[in-house]
């Protein structure tokens, strides 16, 4: 696999409208976590929860006007829109593709259009399915919004979702298909996830813990985390590398992770393969790190058999809460961040390390680290797995 170049990338969560807020966040390791204020629920949680005004999409798109497409449309900052259009001015719109993934694309309004229906017998004159809740409609918005006429599609593959984006855009730069891609994902907090996680016990109250001895379960977080990837040239010699993509499937269980871990470790393993490098040259490892019982345990077994005992690993959940969809590219983001300024992140949440997990879990950010390569994990339901690799140029 060819490395391709991570030639610019934007973010929005709970810490803040960009990606300098988060790496405010990484370097504070105190927690974006507050109770829900979008609409209520019968149970005692905190969420991730973006609260700044988003902004209104535009009239000649409004039939795709939800909130996944706002947070989409809040990542395209100023600079981020540049970057994209010299690619345009490069390469030309049909060769740039888009890629986008999610998990509840515009359930949210579906959930407010179906009330309107239970009231009045039918739905809003303005539910477009189609442009809202369906799953491409995100990546189609952003693909109109930009002007972008290349391959267009989306990914939905639970918490794995938008870290497979990457896997799809390398493939599409490599294969010769585009000369850029603009990957990522958008999760939008809704009454589905958050009952549905609720019903499975899973749910905690507090802050989560991850890879504690006493987590309980998982905060739901939402986030919009976009990348340009574009194959390595003049004008992106500085950018982050993304190396390779891992990608497993173990099938174990539905809900359940296999019990060692076997599908982390085909993804991970894939993922070294892929890009030609040892386990032994990974510097900083992003764990999933659910903060759920199983979760957490499965994953720091795979890790260990991987990695040993002594990399440095950390999970983020505990900071933004779990983005879903979205988490995979963010977390990538995270981790490119901490690459770009040399800081390890610590694990939000982290007081007492369960004594059944091994790895070496940095309970604190450390300054000054050098992270020259890099894996950050998604692992979602059904056991689908991405692993992905990244490295500093040169």
């Amino acid at each position: 696999m060819q490395p391709v170049a991570i030639s610019g990338y934007q973010c929005v969560t709970s810490a803040g409208s960009d990606h300098s807020a988060l790496l405010a966040a990484l370097i504070d390791n105190q927690p974006r976590l507050a109770p829900l204020q979008l609409f209520s629920i019968p149970f005692a949680t905190v969420v991730g929860e973006v609260t700044h005004e988003l902004p209104e999409v535009r009239e000649s798109l409004k039939h795709y006007g939800c909130r996944n497409a706002q947070l989409a449309l809040a990542a395209l900052s100023d600079d981020f829109r540049e970057l994209i259009a010299a690619c345009v001015e490069r390469y030309g719109a049909n060769r740039i593709g888009v890629v986008i993934g999610t998990s509840t694309s515009g359930i949210y309004n579906s959930e407010s259009a179906y009330r309107y229906f239970i009231e009045h017998r039918s739905m809003p004159d303005n539910f477009r399915f189609m442009h809202r809740h369906f799953v491409h409609a995100t990546g189609e918005f952003v693909a109109h919004e930009l002007g972008l006429q290349g391959p267009c599609y989306a990914i939905s593959t639970a918490c794995s979702t938008s870290a497979k984006t990457l896997a799809a855009g390398q493939r599409l730069i490599q294969s010769g298909v585009c000369d850029a891609v603009l990957a990522g994902g958008v999760d939008t907090l809704c009454q589905l996830t958050l009952f549905g996680f609720n019903s499975l016990e899973l749910v905690s109250e507090q802050q989560c813990k991850p890879m504690d001895a006493n987590r309980n379960g998982i905060n739901i977080g939402e986030a919009a985390a976009l990348v340009l990837l574009e194959a390595v040239n003049d004008t992106n010699q500085s950018s982050i590398r993304l190396l390779g993509v891992g990608e497993s499937c173990d099938a174990h269980h539905m809900s359940a992770p296999h019990p060692q871990g076997k599908g982390a470790v085909l993804a991970m393993q894939a993922a070294l393969t892929l890009s030609g490098i040892k386990a032994q040259q990974v510097d900083y490892v992003c764990l999933h790190a659910t903060a759920t019982p199983l979760n957490d345990l499965s994953e720091a077994q795979a890790v260990q058999h991987i990695f040993g005992t002594e990399t440095p690993c950390s999970g983020l959940k505990g900071l933004l809460g779990h983005t879903l969809g979205a988490s995979g590219t963010l977390e990538v983001i995270a981790t490119m961040l901490a690459m770009q300024n040399e800081v390890l992140p610590g694990t939000c949440g982290l007081t007492e390390q369960d004594s059944d997990i091994h790895i070496n879990m940095m309970k604190n950010p450390q300054r000054h680290q050098r992270i020259r390569y890099s894996m950050s994990n998604a692992f979602g339901f059904g056991g689908n797995n991405a692993s992905v690799l990244l490295a500093l140029p040169g």
